[in-house]
């Protein structure tokens, strides 16, 4: 409940969030104030957008840093971000005083436990997929809570609670809930209904061999009811494995891609003798856009309505999202996973197969820039005519790793027209060169290539 009766007057409840400037934790947090929550927060650092959006809603800390000062007896809930250690000293403080602490996931179930809840995962797809069936669901009038790891277009927020929806759909990361919860996020959600749109190994600070991150996909697909479904891309290998665990009792059901063609300038979609436009393109969209569609079906939603409401989605925020639209257009994608990277410039080149392209890719991951995990990128490129692989010495040393040589870099990703760059400047002026003489260009990045302004690079 948004309020609590207490000695028969109504008041408000307290929330604070340690570590608000988080991607999740900042939309929480302006959701709730928006909602009637008073809700109060500190952090060390906050970057843009998390700063401007929370100085707008009146909840960008006055100073960085924590103060314990701000947990009191009269705090009725603190939520707790990754960013946090577990030594923080408003957490300690929050523990002395016995207020509940909980980690946003936890939070999110604890709202919609009452609800039918659908999660979204996998090691890469999770957020276009979530946001597939939030377009559709919104577009179609039905009432629902959320959280999705992106913005996306016709939500101000990448959070929204109720209390008069029935369903509730999460984007299931498989990373830790907090510094003092080390479950999987997805962990918490016990959906009824879930997706699992692959499996590749990441995250590696936490899940330092593949077994073990292939094993929390496998519990979390066990612990899902026997009155449940889960719903698995068929092609991928270990979610074949897993499909034949003996623990699963949801009902289970697997997946292809939907068939598309290139038409021109867009796509169209082939589906029960019909055909659907679609701004999307690349055989990993149509794919996640199945597993929605199978979700939504569950949902009392047909194929029809679903694939005419699809039409006009243009997908999440940076997730081949046009940057610069031309004749030669600029493309910006968040693929980190060595298999999303290579979807990624596949689809690109389907699209546009007469053309040069030119793709980038920023190591920036704590898995990607690991020297034991680097050769997983071997030839995820090659589809490319041109190729660049980025990255920051800086980012590095804030993640306490040790230094990277170029030519190492370069021998790992096996491309035949590769150049390797630790400055940005230079490397994008070689970028732009070959734009400006005619070659669509895919970026590819989970950061922001060392602060390099690309709009004000574009405009110029």
């Amino acid at each position: 409940m948004l309020l609590l009766l207490y000695l028969g007057k109504i008041v408000m409840r307290k929330i604070h969030f340690i570590a608000i400037g988080g991607a999740a934790m900042h939309n929480l947090a302006i959701d709730l104030k928006n909602k009637g929550f008073y809700v109060t927060g500190s952090d060390d650092e906050i970057f843009e957008p998390s700063r401007s959006r929370l100085e707008a809603h009146g909840l960008l800390p006055e100073k960085f840093g924590w103060f314990p000062e701000k947990i009191t007896h009269s705090t009725d809930t603190v939520i707790l971000g990754m960013h946090a250690k577990a030594d923080n000293p408003e957490l300690i403080k929050a523990k002395e005083l016995g207020v509940s602490v909980v980690s946003y996931p936890e939070f999110l179930y604890n709202q919609t436990k009452d609800k039918l809840r659908i999660v979204v995962a996998g090691s890469h797809g999770k957020t276009t997929t979530t946001a597939m069936i939030l377009h559709v669901l919104k577009t179609l009038n039905r009432k629902f809570d959320y959280m999705v790891g992106s913005q996306i277009e016709g939500f101000e927020l990448m959070v929204g609670l109720s209390d008069n929806s029935e369903i509730a759909v999460f984007e299931g990361d498989e990373y830790l809930s907090s510094p003092i919860d080390l479950r999987s996020k997805f962990h918490w959600y016990k959906p009824d209904i879930a997706v699992i749109t692959g499996i590749e190994w990441d995250h590696i600070n936490v899940f330092p061999t593949f077994e073990e991150y292939v094993a929390t996909f496998r519990s979390f697909a066990e612990a899902i009811p026997e009155t449940g479904k889960l719903f698995w891309y068929k092609e991928d290998i270990e979610l074949q494995r897993i499909a034949k665990s003996a623990n699963i009792k949801a009902d289970l059901k697997h997946y292809p891609g939907l068939d598309w063609e290139k038409r021109n300038d867009y796509t169209v979609i082939k589906f029960s003798g019909k055909e659907y436009k679609s701004h999307l393109f690349g055989n990993h969209n149509f794919q996640n856009m199945n597993a929605a569609m199978l979700v939504c079906s569950d949902l009392g939603i047909d194929s029809d309505s679903f694939l005419k409401a699809m039409e006009d989605f243009k997908g999440a925020s940076r997730r081949l999202q046009k940057i610069k639209d031309s004749e030669n257009p600029i493309f910006f994608d968040f693929a980190h996973a060595p298999s999303k990277v290579r979807a990624t410039v596949l689809a690109v080149r389907q699209m546009f197969p007469d053309k040069k392209v030119v793709a980038c890719y920023e190591l920036h991951t704590f898995s990607s820039l690991n020297r034991k995990f680097i050769p997983h990128y071997s030839n995820t490129l090659d589809k490319a005519d041109k190729a660049f692989v980025y990255f920051n010495s800086d980012v590095l040393k804030h993640k306490s790793m040790p230094e990277i040589d170029p030519a190492f870099v370069a021998e790992c990703f096996k491309h035949h027209n590769l150049e390797v760059y630790t400055d940005n400047s230079l490397m994008f002026e070689q970028i732009f060169r070959e734009w400006r003489s005619g070659a669509v260009v895919l970026l590819m990045s989970s950061g922001n290539f060392g602060g390099y302004d690309l709009q004000l690079a574009i405009s110029n």
